[in-house]
This record gives C-alpha cells, structure tokens and sequence, in this order.
C-alpha cells in the first residue's frame, strides 16, 4: 500500500526529473518536426503531459508528452485540415473521448493484452532507440531523434541508415563525445555509490554537462572537429515574454462541426488511448516495485492532458515509453519526478533557450542508447525462450513486427499473434473420456467455454449404448450455455439408448433446471 506523500521521495524525484526533461526535449522537438506542427507545439504537449497529465494520473512513474506513434496520424490531419488551429480543436475533442472512455472504464482493456506482447514491445522499443540513435551518436542527423517508423522520411529505413551514417556521414567530434558519454554511463551503472551524496547523481545530466564542455573545448583546441548548430538541440527562442506568449494557439471552435474534425479527433483518442494504456501496463512491469496503475483513471488524466494541449496549442499526448524507461532508470520513487520534468521543461524554454541549444544531439543519443540496452538486454531473450514456444514466439513475432514497421501496426501484429496462442491453449484438451466394461467417465478438467462445443460432442459421441455414464463437472466453476445445451441433448436422447446418465459438481446443482432428464434418472453425486 502506497502511503507516502510525492513530496517525500524528492531526492529520488528531482535528479530523475531533470533526466527525463533532457530525454524529452529532443523528443518533443523531433515529433513536432515530423508531425509537421510547429516546433513550441512539442514544447507545449511535453509541459502538459508532465504536469497536467501527471497530477491527474495514479501512475507513479509514467510520463506522458507527444508520441512517435502518432506522427504520421498528426501529420495527415494537419495537412488535410485548412488551419493549424482546427487541428487544434480535434486534438481537445479527442481528449472530451478519452474522458468518455475513463467514465466507461475502457481502460479495463489493458488487462487483457498478453504479458509476451508487453515484453516484446519494451525489447522492440529498446532495439529501437539503439539502432535509431547510432546515426545522431556518429553526427548524422537526418532523421529526427525519436523516430520509431522503419521507413524514414529521408529516403532511408532503419538499417540503411546506419550504413549511410557510419561510411559517408561520421563527425569525429560527436562520436568522441556520444563514445565519452557511452563509456561513461556505463561505468557509472556499476560503480555509483550506494551511500552519500553522489548516488542521487544522475548520469545522464553528467553526460549532459561532457557533452556541452567537450563541444566547448573542441571550439577551442580543434574547431575542425567542433559540431555546428545544426547537431545541437534547436530550442525556439522568444526575446521577451510577449514574444514567448505568442507562441501559444488558441483552437478554431468554429469547425466544432466540420466532420472532417470529428473523425480525426476519434482518431486520434482511439490511437493515444491504445497507446497510453500499453505504455502504461509496460511501465508497471518495469516498475521496481509492481506497483499497479488504475488504467481508467489513466484514461481520464490523458483526456484532460489531450483537452488541454489542444487548448493552448499543444499537438496530441500519450503516456510514452521511452520517457517513462528513463524515469525509472534514473530512480524516480513517485509522479512527483513526472511533474517536475514538465516544470523543468516550461522553464528551461522560457528561460535559458540559448544554454539548452548548447546541448549535443549525440550526447542525447549515447543516454537513449544506454536506455535501450536497459529494455532490451540479451537476458531478456533468454528468459522468454526458458517459457516456452507459446510465450517465445508472440515476444519474437512483436519486437520483429515493430522493428520492420513502426510501434502500433507492431503492437496491432504482436496483439493479433498473443491472442492466437491464447485461444490455442484454450483448445488444448479439457475432456477427458474413459470407459471401463459398463461405466463410463467424462470429465471435465476446467472451465467449458464456448471453443469447447466440438470437444464435448466428439467425447459424449464416443459413449457406447447400454451404458453408465457419470459427467463429472467438479473441477469447473463455469459451463457456457451452448456446453449445457449439448449435455441436455445428449440427456433426452439417452434414454433411448439405453443410458443412465449421472452429473456430478457444483455447477451441475446450479445449473438444474437447465440440465434435466425427464424420462431416465438424473442425480448429483
């Protein structure tokens, strides 16, 4: 049981907040930029999903902010809708749907998504980061920081990239740094103290700092290697506040009946929805201490993210895994870390934009390549395949699927694949049938559902005639309908082959008055 205030935990919370704040604004930048929305509209869904989303949310260490999955989904509606600021108004309807889906506990839905699909998306999203942020690691930065999709807007897919990046694009001055900062963190990951000050120091901010210095150092000692703004973080910079609140948007409400807004705002409630409940179910099993998320309070604390966004100029928000990895890597105990973050966020813009364009982007790479390595390491692999093929294979089939698409058509192959084994272990046989000279047996293992009809007719049709039959029902807590209809039929005809049947458990005395044998005697041993 969670008693403790957010507010207790802060010396966890705060250097992870600051961490996830340095993974997030790259990325808030780059899904902006891909969603071909403005640049502070990314800015505008980090704070939002930080400090709105979080307060409202249960979850302890889910952090929400504009999502990869959902750039090709944004980009389409910007692009088909007349004004930015319709777009806008769909994104705050989507939120009013999502408020609706908490309010008819949709998020019970999560529940239901095998545990082998969940894993495989954390190992997939982590192979992911790796492969995508090795071009930002070497200096090649044509694709944004972020990207999920394997088929890049540059012309490249994941691979090719890499092989492009590493022959005719490395920066020696950011591989010199993302290796420095690479080596660093890990290092730092077995040499961190357990006592004192210094265990609540983050490596990822110490990375920061290398990579801002070092880019420093090489301006100075050997500008040739030097990165230039364009390898940076692009911030946008306002001069003054007025500037700075001109940045904002309000949504058009005059297109509250456009259908063309309506449909996108379904859209995108049912894609973020989808997202935001996955993520969050992932966070939870990587959560150290297994805390659970209540996913339809979830559904509602996205709604209000989504409607606020959408209110003041913010693209579409989902709780997003890769900024939910880095928090509970960096140690966060609370939302309280999440909150902070969109703090962090909203005043590092308004403030010191000049100092955060200092940041390299192969510096954010080497810690997006180190969380990486966290949600996919080899050990992973093996504990699934030590499962069994039934386990193995949806996890395979899912990270696969991610890989060589983007993050939801995966998910949507990788849930299709787990609820194929699913309903296939339920085939598995739950009958049994056997007959000694004048009696026979049938029993049922576990529960009768529907999928096991075809099952139960083929054994009650194996009966000889002139025979005892005992059903033995004990074991199971439920027989579907249609199994009860076929036990009746197979009563009333019994009596003319001669066979006394004897139905036996629990749910036989429940279900009497449905399984009856008028002509021929019935009892419940």
């Amino acid at each position: 049981m969670e008693n403790r205030s957010v507010f207790s935990t802060l010396k966890a919370d705060a250097p992870a907040s600051l961490v996830v704040a340095l993974v997030a604004l790259p990325l808030c930048l780059g899904v902006a930029l891909a969603s071909g929305a403005p640049l502070f509209s990314g800015i505008i869904a980090g704070v939002v999903g930080g400090i709105v989303v979080g307060t409202l949310s249960k979850s302890p260490l889910s952090v929400s902010g504009p999502a990869a999955g959902l750039t090709v989904i944004v980009f389409d509606a910007i692009k088909s809708l007349p004004t930015f600021e319709m777009f806008l108004l769909a994104v705050t309807l989507g939120g009013v749907i999502q408020l609706l889906f908490g309010l008819t506990r949709a998020g019970i839905l999560s529940e239901f998504v095998p545990s082998s699909v969940i894993t495989g998306m954390l190992a997939a999203i982590g192979i992911i980061l790796i492969l995508k942020q090795v071009p930002h690691a070497v200096g090649y930065d044509g694709d944004y920081i972020g990207s999920f999709e394997f088929f890049q807007g540059n012309g490249y897919n994941t691979f090719s990239s890499i092989w492009f990046a590493l022959r005719d694009s490395v920066l020696w001055g950011a591989l010199l740094i993302s290796g420095l900062s690479l080596a660093f963190l890990f290092w730092w990951d077995t040499a961190r103290p357990k006592t004192g000050p210094l265990r609540f120091l983050p490596g990822p901010l110490v990375v920061v700092l290398i990579g801002v210095i070092g880019n420093l150092i090489l301006q100075s000692a050997a500008p040739n290697l030097a990165l230039k703004p364009t390898h940076l973080v692009q911030v946008p910079v306002s001069h003054g506040i007025g500037e700075f609140v001109s940045l904002f948007s309000v949504p058009d409400f005059t297109a509250i009946g456009n259908p063309a807004v309506w449909t996108i705002a379904v859209t995108l409630a049912i894609v973020a929805s989808l997202e935001s409940l996955l993520s969050v179910k992932a966070v939870d099993e990587l959560d150290p201490r297994r805390r659970t998320t209540d996913k339809n309070r979830e559904m509602f604390a996205q709604g209000g993210g989504n409607i606020v966004s959408g209110l003041i100029g913010g693209i579409p928000i989902t709780s997003v895994i890769v900024r939910s990895s880095a928090n509970v890597d960096a140690g966060a105990e609370s939302k309280a870390s999440t909150i902070m973050h969109g703090l962090w966020l909203l005043l590092s813009v308004l403030l010191i934009p000049t100092v955060l364009n200092l940041i390299p982007l192969s510096a954010l790479a080497a810690i997006l390549i180190a969380t990486g390595y966290k949600l996919a390491k080899p050990k992973l692999f093996l504990q699934r395949y030590a499962q069994g093929w039934t386990q193995f294979v949806p996890f395979v089939i899912t990270v696969v699927a991610i890989l060589m698409s983007d993050l939801l058509i995966g998910i949507v192959i990788g849930l299709f694949v787990g609820f194929v084994f699913v309903v296939g272990r339920n085939f598995r046989s739950a009958i049994t049938f056997a007959c000694d000279d004048d009696d026979c047996l049938i029993r049922a293992r576990r529960n009768l559902y529907f999928i096991h009809k075809y099952e139960l007719q083929r054994e009650l049709g194996r009966v000889p005639d002139n025979r005892n039959l005992l059903i033995d029902l004990s074991s199971t807590s439920y027989v579907d309908l249609d199994n009860i209809e076929i036990i009746n039929a197979f009563i009333k005809g019994a009596a003319f082959r001669g066979i006394s049947v004897v139905v036996r458990g629990d749910i036989a005395r429940r279900s009497a008055p449905l399984i009856n044998a008028p002509s021929y005697e019935v009892g419940y041993a």
